[in-house]
């Protein structure tokens, strides 16, 4: 990090926090402090929830996600747009006219509070397992950086956000957002623009683009069907789907952020732009990395990212096996090399079947480079290391080594400030549930505005900690990106069925939501532990599961019971 770096990097973080605090001044209320006094506009609320989304793992570990395994990634997201359409019409109007603080509120007055409680508890634990892993990854930069403990860097950024939390709540974090999403847009221009300008001259955007393609890198769209494979067209479109009505519709980190609209009008607006944004900005960002692993064909990466265990191993592992695994991958480099420049001497010169013959000699010299390269994570874990996952270091080392002074600083500012935006949102929404959801309605039923507000920022504290606490596991999880949609796909689904049940099924009672919600886990996590089904379809077997358990329940409650009405749709 050199002096331009640090400035940039200041200069960002501390325009973004202090526009939020200074946005928040006067938050004394419940009303404000949890929702803004419902004050936001659809452009605030709409970069609100793309922020709250958009943490850390989304920039390190989606690009290091593009680098070793193509775009196929972005079909995650294909559904989100359907999704956003339908809670349009459902959550957002019947949550607004219920004058809710958190979703889990309505189920109480659709069902009963043993079924509001449960959803809440389950909210708790999956968001606040979540909440640790998204701390995790800016840790993972400090970390590079700054070569200080991943423990150290999680306590520094940890406190920052629970202080920031604290002190502004959420018209602070909403409209930090906005300013937050501007500095990512330009951060994010700025790696694409320096990952295509430090390619040779000879190799054009054109023979960039056709390389990464050549590589299986630009692998967007995958049309067959396969129950096992975690990123396809129908994976994406259907379980993405389920996901995101889940993630939107259910989880209070989203939720709330809509309910802190001032009209319906303006928090529908807000979910259509994200249904509009969302899908082409996550394609961006794994372009990055395929522009990334074309970067790397010229310059050699390391062995491994990981500088700790590259080190390790190159002290601990038998010195002949550690000669022969580099020597492999050293000669696997430079063929890699040489095929990706007949390629790119094939286009220029217009000969379709030389570009051909090239692209061919490409994929064999591809996987000898990635067979050496897996090698050398073997060898890794032979010697002692543990198993290697170095995704998550790929983009971060690209970023520290090559670009230019003041880029670096703006990069690292999007990346910290992401984690800032998510973890923010996720302690404020962790704060709401547990003192709307359990405290207030379950250990002080009346209490003055102020002895709220102030029970909300202890708890905002003790969920900070929670999180620095639980952040150390998240290192052996491998891609971070996937960990953490891994973990809301075991709890989503049950989440979703329940709204599913409270919004479509009006004869259905609390009986049925209540069983259905625990038979709806137990069938996810029944797939997860005998099936090796992808993880995106847990949310729509979750969610089926508990429609079906509650329809079935109420066919043979009686009458009177299972004709329980909501007053809110009256």
């Amino acid at each position: 990090m050199r002096p331009a770096d640090w400035f940039v990097l200041c200069a960002a973080l501390a325009y973004v926090i202090l526009y939020g605090l200074w946005r928040s001044r006067g938050a004394k209320n419940l009303n404000h402090y949890l929702l803004a006094g419902k004050t936001m506009p659809w452009y605030a609320m709409g970069l609100s929830i793309m922020a709250t989304q958009a943490s850390a793992v989304t920039f390190i570990s989606t690009t290091g996600q593009s680098y070793v395994d193509g775009m196929r990634f972005v079909q995650f997201y294909f559904g989100l747009p359907l999704a956003m359409v339908i809670l349009c019409f459902t959550a957002v109007p019947l949550f607004h006219k219920a004058n809710v603080y958190t979703a889990y509120e309505y189920l109480e007055r659709r069902f009963d509070s043993r079924t509001r409680a449960l959803v809440s508890v389950i909210f708790l634990i999956q968001r606040g397992l979540a909440l640790g892993i998204t701390l995790y990854a800016p840790a993972v930069v400090l970390t590079v950086i700054l070569g200080w403990p991943d423990w150290a860097t999680t306590l520094i950024m940890g406190g920052i956000a629970v202080a920031f939390t604290t002190l502004g709540g959420a018209k602070a974090i909403g409209w930090s957002h906005i300013q937050q999403m501007i500095v990512m847009m330009l951060g994010l221009a700025a790696a694409l623009a320096c990952a295509v300008l430090l390619l040779p001259a000879h190799v054009s955007f054109a023979d960039a683009v056709s390389l990464a393609g050549a590589a299986g890198r630009l692998n967007a769209v995958t049309t067959k069907f396969d129950w096992n494979d975690r990123y396809n067209l129908w994976s994406g479109l259907f379980g993405g789907m389920f996901l995101a009505l889940a993630y939107f519709g259910t989880d209070q980190s989203q939720a709330q952020r809509y309910l802190s609209g001032s009209s319906i009008g303006q928090s529908r607006l807000s979910l259509l732009f994200n249904a509009v944004a969302k899908v082409p900005m996550q394609f961006f960002i794994l372009f990055i990395g395929s522009m990334v692993f074309v970067f790397y064909i010229y310059q050699k990466p390391p062995l491994l990212f990981v500088q700790t265990e590259l080190h390790r191993l190159s002290a601990s592992a038998p010195q002949s096996e550690y000669r022969a695994v580099t020597q492999r991958y050293d000669g696997a480099f430079e063929r890699r090399k040489a095929a990706a420049d007949a390629i790119v001497a094939a286009r220029h010169g217009g000969n379709g079947e030389q570009v051909a013959r090239a692209v061919t000699q490409y994929g064999v010299a591809q996987k000898e480079f990635d067979a050496a390269r897996s090698d050398g994570a073997a060898l890794a874990e032979k010697s002692g290391s543990g198993k290697v996952n170095d995704a998550n270091y790929i983009f971060l080392t690209f970023v520290t080594r090559y670009l230019p002074a003041g880029a670096v600083g703006l990069v690292l500012a999007v990346i910290l400030g992401a984690t800032m935006s998510s973890i923010s949102s996720e302690m404020s929404s962790l704060a709401s549930v547990s003192v709307v959801d359990i405290y207030k309605r379950h250990f002080r039923t009346s209490a003055d505005e102020h002895h709220y507000v102030t029970v909300s920022r202890i708890v905002t504290v003790f969920w900070g900690a929670y999180a620095v606490g639980t952040a150390q596991y998240a290192k052996r999880l491998g891609s971070l990106v996937e960990a953490v949609n891994l973990l809301g796909s075991f709890f989503y689904g049950g989440m979703l069925g329940v709204f599913v049940l409270a919004f479509f099924f009006r004869r259905v009672g609390a009986k049925g939501a209540f069983w259905g919600v625990l038979c709806g886990e137990a069938a996810i996590f029944a797939c997860w532990r005998f099936t090796g089904i992808a993880f995106l379809w847990y949310n729509v077997v979750g969610c089926v599961v508990v429609v079906l358990t509650g329809l079935a329940i109420s066919m043979i409650e009686t009458p009177g019971a299972a004709a329980q009405t909501d007053a809110l749709s009256e």
